[in-house]
């Protein structure tokens, strides 16, 4: 982490996880355990669509809310999308784009997430780019060809400054859901040159203004290794971000000075 230049984020995705009802006991629960101080910390749900709403209504004002998916369009008849605009009428603050799980199950485009990321900076809402390879692709040596794929088809057209509110978060696909973490140093590695892919595109002040996640497996135990690291940011958070003592304890850690 460097808090000189870019604030630290540690967002959960609860994914298809919870209740509505239960969202409120949750969050409680988890504002009793927070750091009494959070300066350049900021700790964000991102829940399903049914829950912001009613997450939105209570102004937990500790806790930014964040949505899962946005529609690549701003309106009109697209039964069961929802627009950026939409979001942004909830209070949804983040919005997570480009998930491998969408990539790959809902056969979403790299086209599409390029349109849903200008959708949500358009209303204001700061996107959350996941990008990340499979083993095969590491194991073949190819993991920043893919991820310098991925990352540059989705700011394509980008103005430097509308570059510098997105957050991207690298997620290794091999390490989401499976228990198995990159190493500190691997997911460093990789971060490190997601950032040199900003700078040689877009200048070292946005390179550095850029927050960088990591993703895939982060829990209470190996957090702090992996936030020590210079160009890690934060997490993204799956299963650790539904127990609020180890969801705590990970944005605790990300808030120290």
């Amino acid at each position: 982490m460097n808090k000189k230049y870019r604030r630290v984020i540690i967002a959960g995705n609860w994914k298809m996880n919870m209740l509505p009802s239960q969202a409120k006991g949750f969050v409680e629960e988890l504002k009793k355990l927070l750091p009494q101080a959070m300066r350049g910390c900021t700790a964000v749900l991102c829940v399903p669509a049914t829950h912001i709403s009613a997450m939105g209504s209570q102004r937990f004002r500790r806790i930014s809310v964040g949505a899962q998916n946005v529609s690549e369009y701003d309106m009109g008849a697209h039964t069961g999308e929802i627009s950026a605009e939409m979001l942004k009428d909830a209070d949804v603050q983040y919005c997570i784009i480009g998930h491998s799980e969408r990539r790959q199950f809902n056969g979403e485009t790299d086209e599409q997430i390029r349109l849903k990321l200008r959708r949500l900076l358009d209303a204001g809402i700061t996107p959350i780019l996941c990008v990340g390879e499979s083993l095969q692709q590491r194991e073949l040596g190819l993991t920043m060809e893919h991820i310098s794929y991925q990352v540059k088809a989705a700011l394509a057209s980008l103005s430097e400054e509308q570059v510098r509110e997105v957050v991207i978060a690298y997620e290794p696909i091999w390490a989401i859901g499976t228990g198995v973490t990159a190493s500190a140093g691997q997911a460093q590695e990789v971060c490190f040159n997601i950032r040199e892919l900003l700078r040689k595109d877009y200048g070292a002040l946005i390179s550095r203004k850029v927050s960088i996640l990591y993703g895939g497996s982060m829990n209470a135990k190996n957090c702090r290794e992996l936030l020590s690291q210079p160009d890690i940011d934060g997490g993204l958070i799956g299963g650790a971000s539904l127990k609020v003592s180890d969801f705590a304890s990970i944005i605790a850690v990300g808030c120290e000075e």
